[in-house]
């Protein structure tokens, strides 16, 4: 998987969690990809400043990724830029 059918199935797991994101006023946004394994998010809204935004990112977030595409290590959060 390379490239922009990477993109697209990183951006298909980020619309199965943005749903619960936008319960809790929050969002998130893909920034991008490098090296084919690291993702680089940014969460948006409410997410900013919720003090279990590590744990979302982690659990929630990053494991959603990998499901969508395995070969993602990482998932970074850009922080707090509006």
């Amino acid at each position: 998987m390379k490239g922009e059918e990477l993109r697209l199935q990183v951006e298909k797991a980020l619309e199965e969690i943005r749903p619960f994101l936008q319960s809790d006023g929050g969002d998130i946004k893909l920034v991008s990809i490098e090296n084919d394994n690291q993702v680089i998010v940014q969460l948006q809204g409410a997410c900013v400043g919720c003090s279990v935004n590590q744990m979302t990112l982690k659990s929630g977030v990053e494991m959603t990724i990998k499901k969508y595409a395995p070969q993602i290590e990482h998932v970074i959060n850009l922080g707090a830029h509006n």
